[in-house]
């Protein structure tokens, strides 16, 4: 993996000027401006959501075999940059490639699976931390991988302290209480997703919270702030094989800010919010992107992104806001230059005022220096086999895909329609695919 740069000081433009305009339900308009084919083929790379775009569960949707099919050639080398963008954080990136290589019937390296998690391994001051890791699957592996080099999980707290969780009487401790383990103190918290027991893993985390790290003390005193929390995956519901979307991480986290609420009257603050629709996410998928780009050979910078997505709410909430954020690179880049200064002096961690939830999740750039070409913009593809469904939208005439929704964002971000609304809006993946080809005058056969 590159080198990763460290964080830079806040440059705060005035977002406003960039605001984003409605487009309309199936003609909408690109965000980014269109090019001929006479930049030549080598000149964009795509961006893939994988639940609801290419699989239901386990089981791969039609069009997603039949698209990728078409985007590697006779020796199965991709024709453009391709990476997988998920919020999925359950497992290390070799076997959600191992699992895409299986579904799609094509060859995906770990390189271009991008986990909800993997921006963490950028947060490296705190992976000398004692941290307590709150997930499912191999946590443990996962947070070594990321660079976390003292990690603690919830059953590695269940068993030190047998009397914090007891929900559950049959995992009451019996007869005699065996005696407490001291750990040490827990300096951080690392949400990567979605537990299986959610009444363990809240009490925990709450008593870790409320006794500044020490789960074995008693509260006598609320410490505010509290210590630091880290949250991947922000997806409210998502889409498996059942016919109406299911809980996400986000739904934890709202139980989970709701409890801490009720019980300190304070709101609980995140360090971090990482993966879709946070910029620091898209920032690394594009140091990917890049990656990918110079694997096949390329040796023009990638010019245009095409984020594809089923969930208004992270994959095209997320693909405006980078784009947005592209923009404002561009105009700052732009005044210094016209200033006699360098491109360098422009900071990445550009602070999104209106929309970003301005924890440090927006402002990480990760992968390069600030003098190499950032892309020009990215658009969204909204497709309809996944989270949006579009022959169950209930929608007059007259109104767009996301207007007077019920906002399904995390509580930090603010709703913006102008973010959720797509540049398109098509049926499936391969549809999405065939637009882009189309719009970049590159056949795709």
């Amino acid at each position: 993996m590159a080198e990763f740069i460290p964080r830079f000081n806040v440059l705060k433009l005035g977002w406003r000027a960039l605001r984003l305009r409605k487009t309309p339900l199936t003609a909408a308009a690109p965000q980014i401006r269109r090019f001929n084919s006479s930049c030549g083929p080598n000149s964009f790379g795509l961006l893939f959501d994988i639940d609801g775009v290419l699989v239901r569960g386990r089981t791969p949707i039609p069009a997603a075999k039949q698209c990728f099919r078409k985007l590697v050639d006779g020796n199965g080398k991709y024709k453009v940059p391709v990476v997988f963008v998920t919020n999925a954080g359950n497992c290390v990136r070799q076997t959600k490639a191992e699992q895409l290589s299986h579904l799609l019937e094509v060859e995906v390296s770990p390189d271009q699976v991008m986990l909800s998690h993997s921006p963490l391994r950028v947060f490296s001051q705190f992976h000398k931390m004692c941290v307590l890791v709150s997930g499912q699957g191999p946590v443990l592996e996962v947070a070594h991988n990321l660079g976390f080099q003292n990690a603690l999980t919830i059953d590695m707290l269940r068993e030190a302290y047998p009397l914090l969780d007891v929900v559950d009487h049959n995992r009451r401790p019996k007869d005699v209480v065996p005696p407490s383990k001291e750990l040490p103190q827990i300096e951080a918290v690392v949400l990567f997703g979605e537990p299986i027991r959610w009444e363990t893993n809240l009490q925990l985390i709450v008593d870790v919270l409320l006794t500044n790290g020490r789960p074995g003390n008693t509260v006598t005193s609320i410490k505010y702030p509290h210590i630091p929390v880290l949250a991947c995956n922000m997806d409210l519901l998502w889409m498996a094989e059942a016919k109406n979307p299911r809980f996400g991480h986000g739904m934890f986290l709202v139980c989970l800010e709701s409890i801490y609420k009720k019980i300190t009257g304070y709101d609980l603050q995140y360090e971090a919010l990482i993966g879709k629709p946070s910029v620091v996410t898209y920032n690394y998928a594009e140091l990917l992107i890049r990656q990918q780009a110079e694997s096949l050979g390329w040796t023009e910078p990638v010019q245009r992104l095409y984020a594809i997505g089923d969930n208004p709410m992270a994959d095209i909430y997320g693909a405006n806001l980078y784009n947005r954020y592209l923009q404002s690179m561009r105009h700052a880049r732009a005044q210094v230059q016209a200033q006699g200064g360098s491109a360098s002096q422009v900071a990445g961690d550009i602070q999104c005022e209106t929309v970003d939830d301005a924890k440090n999740s927006g402002k990480v750039m990760v992968g390069g220096s600030y003098e190499h070409r950032l892309p020009e913009g990215c658009s969204s593809i909204l497709v309809c086999t996944g989270v949006y469904n579009r022959d169950q939208q209930d929608l007059p005439p007259d109104q767009t895909v996301t207007e007077q929704r019920i906002f399904h964002g995390h509580r930090d971000f603010r709703f913006d329609p102008n973010l959720t609304q797509p540049s398109y809006v098509v049926h499936d993946v391969l549809e999405a695919v065939e637009l882009v080809f189309q719009q970049e005058g590159w056949p795709l056969e």
